[in-house]
């Protein structure tokens, strides 16, 4: 008969067997892995970019032709003044005939041939060089407002369109051209005024 006293199985190595497997359960992640995140995905921001609202094609073209229309209207009058300067306006006409009228007026009770030129013709001659160089220099000056508009206030976003300088430009050699007749005509330096002799 063995009589060897077997080894009693204690609470302590089960105790210790649980304690283990239960700080390995426990044990915190590893560090440098990211937690889980419990935030929904809705909650994520939105990027920059996503703020910004796209530009409207359309917008764009009207700014641009919203933009061009006054200095295209400008530009179309300044070469309009400038063929009136050297064809003659109606008001040049008229007022040459005023003139004329009154040279008559103030000639009729008697006076020299000399004075008689000059009152009825001459003055007659320089008012409408006088009118017509005046409808030249404001188109000389409506095309030179059209080109340089562009340097002075706001910029714009959108360039000048390429036919509006070319119409300010044609004004504006017209009213030149027109300005040069008209002092030309009134100082009689391409035709001289009649004598009476």
């Amino acid at each position: 008969m063995d009589t060897t006293p077997s080894t009693p199985v204690t609470h302590d190595d089960h105790d210790e067997e649980g304690k283990t497997t239960t700080e390995e359960k426990a044990a915190p992640a590893p560090t440098g892995t990211a937690a889980p995140s419990d935030a929904p995905e809705d909650a994520v921001p939105d990027s920059p970019d996503e703020d910004v609202p796209e530009s409207d094609p359309y917008d764009e073209a009207e700014a641009a032709a919203s933009t061009g229309a006054g200095a295209g209207a400008a530009a179309v009058v300044s070469a309009g003044l400038g063929v009136v300067s050297l064809s003659g306006a109606w008001t040049g006409r008229v007022a040459a005939e005023r003139e004329t009228l009154i040279g008559q007026i103030q000639t009729s009770s008697g006076g020299s041939a000399a004075q008689q030129i000059s009152e009825i013709y001459g003055d007659a001659w320089h008012t409408t060089a006088l009118v017509n160089g005046l409808f030249a220099l404001l188109a000389l000056l409506v095309g030179v407002f059209v080109l340089l508009r562009p340097a002075f206030g706001t910029p714009s976003a959108h360039p000048q369109p390429g036919w509006i300088r070319s119409v300010a430009r044609a004004g504006i050699a017209l009213g030149t051209l027109g300005v040069l007749i008209s002092l030309g005509m009134y100082f009689d330096l391409f035709l001289s005024m009649p004598s009476a002799g």
